[in-house]
C-alpha cells in the first residue's frame, strides 16, 4: 500500500493541474475581462459570447468524459488537455482577433473538463484503489487557491502590463504547474486486479432523485455562470466601487479555497443532501448582495459568500458522483456536468446582452438568485425522497 506520502503527492498534482486548467485556462478570463474590453475591441456582449463558446467547450469536454469508461485512455486526454491549456491561455494575446478568442475560448472550455472530471475520476480511482478515503476536497481546493492566487498576481504584478502580456504571463505560469501535475499524476495500470473491480460496486440512487438533482444543479449553474463570469465587471461599474473588481475575485478564490474541504467535514454530519441545501441557501444572499447594497463591504463579502458555496455545491456533487458509481465515476460527473453546463451556455449571452442594453448587471443577478431559490425547493424535496427510502429501508429489516 502507498505510503501517506504518495497520497499527498497525488492530490497535490490534482491540485496543481485545477489551477492550471480551471483557475488560469478558465477562470483568468473572469479576471482579464475589464482590461481587454478598455484595450480591445471587446465589447459587454462579445465578452458574454466568449464565456458561453468556454462552457461550449466544457460542455463538449463533459460529455467526452462522461462517454468513456477505459482510465488509460483518459489519462492520456488529461495529460492533453494540460499542454493544451498552456497553448490556449498564451495564444489569447497574440492578437486582437474576435475569431482568434473564439477558437481559443472553446478548446480551453474543452480542456478544463480534463481537470474537473478526469483528474478527479482518475484521482478518485487511486484513491479507493489503495484503500484511502474517497473524499475529493483537498483536489477541488486547487479551484479556489488558483483564483485566489490568480487574482492577488494580477492584481499586484500583471496590473500594469498591457493585456497580451498578461495572457503571457499566465501561459508561462502554467509551464510550472505541469510539472507537478504531469509528474505526480499516476498513471493507471494496464489491467485492473480482480479484487479491485470487486470492492468498487455502484450503487446509483433512484431516477427520480437523479432526474431532480440535474434541474437542482441547473440551477445552481445559473447562480454560479453570473458571477463566475462577470463578477470583476459588476463590482467595477458599481458607484464608488471603481477599481475592487479583483480583489472581489480574490476574495472568491479565499472563499473556495478551504469550501470542500470543510463541505466534505459538513457532509460527513448531515449528509449530503443536506450540505447541498445550506450551500445554496448561502449563495442566494452571495449572489444578490451587490445589487441590493453598494458597499465595499457588502461586495468582498458577497465574493467570499459565493466562492465558499458554489464551489461547496460542486464538490458535494462530483463526490456523489464518485459514491454512487465508483467503478465509473465519470458517468455520473458527466451528466451532472452537462446540467450545470447548459446553465452556463445559456446564462452569460442572455446577461452579456441585458447589461449592454441596459447598462447595468442588476437584472441578471435578480434572475441568478431565483434560480437559486427555486434549487433550494428541488434539494428540499431531494430530502424528503432521502428520508422516504431511509424509512423503507428500516421497514424491511
Amino acid at each position: 500500500m502507498p505510503s501517506n506520502n504518495t497520497r499527498l503527492k497525488v492530490l497535490f498534482a490534482g491540485i496543481c493541474s485545477l489551477v492550471l486548467l480551471m483557475a488560469i485556462a478558465r477562470f483568468s478570463y473572469t479576471s482579464l475581462l475589464p482590461v481587454m474590453l478598455e484595450q480591445t475591441s471587446l465589447d459587454h456582449a462579445w465578452g458574454g459570447w466568449l464565456a458561453t463558446l468556454n462552457y461550449i467547450g466544457y460542455m463538449a469536454g463533459a460529455l467526452i468524459a462522461a462517454s468513456i469508461s477505459n482510465l488509460r485512455l483518459k489519462d492520456t486526454l488529461y495529460r492533453w488537455g494540460l499542454i493544451l491549456a498552456i497553448l490556449t491561455t498564451a495564444g489569447m494575446g497574440l492578437a486582437d482577433n474576435i475569431w482568434l478568442w473564439t477558437a481559443l475560448r472553446v478548446i480551453s472550455g474543452l480542456t478544463s473538463a480534463a481537470g474537473l472530471l478526469l483528474a478527479s475520476g482518475l484521482i478518485l480511482n487511486w484513491l479507493l484503489r489503495h484503500g484511502f478515503r474517497g473524499e475529493l476536497g483537498i483536489h477541488f481546493s486547487g479551484i479556489g487557491i488558483g483564483i485566489a492566487l490568480l487574482s492577488i498576481v494580477a492584481e499586484i504584478y500583471l496590473l500594469p502590463l498591457a493585456w497580451q502580456d498578461q495572457w503571457y504571463w499566465l501561459g508561462a505560469a502554467g509551464l510550472i504547474l505541469i510539472i507537478p501535475a504531469w509528474l505526480w499524476m499516476p498513471r493507471p495500470p494496464k489491467v485492473m486486479p480482480l479484487d479491485h473491480q470487486k470492492k468498487l460496486r455502484d450503487n446509483p440512487p433512484g431516477k427520480q432523485f437523479i432526474q431532480i438533482l440535474t434541474v437542482a444543479y441547473f440551477c445552481a449553474g445559473i447562480g454560479y455562470v453570473v458571477s463566475a463570469t462577470f463578477i470583476v465587471s459588476i463590482i467595477n461599474d458599481l458607484p464608488g466601487l471603481e477599481g475592487q473588481g479583483a480583489w472581489a475575485f480574490a476574495l472568491i478564490g479565499l472563499g473556495a479555497a478551504p469550501a470542500c474541504i470543510l463541505w466534505d467535514y459538513i457532509s460527513r454530519s448531515i449528509g449530503h443532501v443536506g450540505a447541498m441545501l445550506i450551500a445554496y441557501l448561502i449563495q442566494v444572499p452571495s449572489i444578490i448582495l451587490p445589487a441590493l447594497i453598494v458597499t465595499v463591504p457588502s461586495a468582498l463579502i458577497s465574493a467570499f459568500l459565493f466562492g465558499f458555496s458554489f464551489l461547496g455545491i460542486v464538490c458535494i456533487v462530483l463526490t456523489m458522483g464518485g459514491l454512487y458509481y465508483p467503478s465509473k465515476p465519470a458517468k455520473m460527473m458527466g451528466k451532472m456536468t452537462l446540467s450545470y453546463g447548459l446553465a452556463q451556455i445559456i446564462g452569460p449571452a442572455i446577461i452579456g446582452y441585458f447589461a449592454t442594453s441596459y447598462g447595468s448587471y442588476d437584472f441578471g443577478l435578480y434572475i441568478a438568485a431565483g434560480a437559486m431559490i427555486f434549487g433550494s425547493i428541488l434539494i428540499i424535496w431531494l430530502k424528503l425522497i432521502e428520508k422516504k427510502n431511509f424509512k423503507a429501508v428500516l421497514a424491511e429489516l
